[in-house]
């Protein structure tokens, strides 16, 4: 009996300590954080409102029943709300860029890119070039898309972002700004705003989940169509928001799946497996010292999604 009794204190510790604390929904935050200037500054330029963006791309929502349908069929294939790709998408068209007035205007769009002649390069070296750098040995593919891509990434911050390496200067500029996006930075394309290098790092999971054929950084007109096209970059939205909700899981012990203002404000900000082990490691140190673990909070464009929740709930 002592040693049962012993064995069952044992697992339930276990169970626990593996437990994940729920994030429940609603904000954090009483008042919206600080919009950064960029975006306000985009929104002057265009001579509207964030209130006028979300109008905008709510109504392009809740007029196309097939838009929706397709939303709900790829989140049940990733295993989340869809109200998180709702979420994902308003953010994006509210701070980022307008949406259109109509879908059709992306698979348009979509199809353009696929004559258009541009690649990934920077002062003339392509990308392909660049990564076989010896100090992009450790970043093989074998690891799958998302760990190489992010293994450059973080190789690209350490290493060049902002350095002069064997007398060429890089600027101190993202990874993503620098290589993926050619036509200007900070350039995210579709519905879902999703960035090049994203959609690379989420290639392997919509491959295996949806079935789409793998992209790689040697076709990039390739990668532009699916990020512009909704039927295929829908699947990439997705990917990307249940690449979060397993990283703050099983990296930090929280569960988000019922907050999609902190899964739409890592879609803003990326790397949720970083921030992941950022936030560990910060309450863990908390819990040292008998403070309580900070849950995960949002940020302005996460905060907007939370605000608008019951009305994008009603969508879906």
């Amino acid at each position: 009996m002592t040693l049962r009794l012993f064995l069952s204190i044992l697992l339930f510790s276990v169970a626990n300590a593996e437990a994940e604390t729920l994030v429940p929904p609603g904000n954090r935050y009483e008042e919206q954080p600080a919009i950064p200037g960029a975006s306000a500054s985009r929104t002057q330029a265009l001579k509207t409102t964030y209130e006028a963006k979300y109008r905008k791309v709510y109504k392009l929502l809740a007029s196309d029943p097939e838009l929706r349908s397709k939303i709900v069929a790829v989140s049940r294939q990733y295993g989340i709300d869809p109200i998180h790709m709702a979420g994902a998408i308003v953010g994006e068209h509210t701070y980022n860029v307008d949406a259109y007035d109509r879908l059709q205007t992306y698979y348009l769009k979509a199809v353009s890119y696929l004559s258009s002649g541009f690649s990934f390069a920077y002062e003339g070296e392509d990308i392909d070039t660049f990564i076989q750098r010896p100090e992009f040995a450790q970043c093989g593919d074998g690891a799958g898309s998302y760990a190489a891509w992010t293994c450059r990434e973080k190789v690209w911050n350490a290493k060049f972002r902002g350095k002069t390496v064997a007398g060429a200067a890089f600027p101190n500029k993202r990874f993503s700004q620098t290589f993926f996006q050619p036509f200007y930075a900070g350039q995210t394309f579709g519905i879902g705003q999703l960035n090049p290098l994203t959609a690379l790092q989420m290639s392997d999971l919509v491959n295996k989940v949806s079935g789409l054929p793998k992209l790689t950084h040697r076709k990039p007109q390739e990668v532009y169509q699916t990020i512009m096209d909704p039927d295929l970059t829908l699947p990439y939205v997705a990917a990307t928001l249940k690449k979060s909700i397993d990283a703050y899981n099983n990296i930090a012990g929280f569960d988000i799946s019922q907050n999609p203002g902190v899964t739409a404000t890592l879609y803003n900000v990326g790397d949720p497996e970083g921030r992941a082990r950022a936030l560990k490691a910060e309450n863990d140190d908390r819990v040292a010292k008998g403070l309580e673990a900070r849950l995960p909070e949002e940020n302005y464009y996460g905060w907007l999604v939370n605000d608008k929740f019951a009305e994008l709930r009603s969508l879906f």
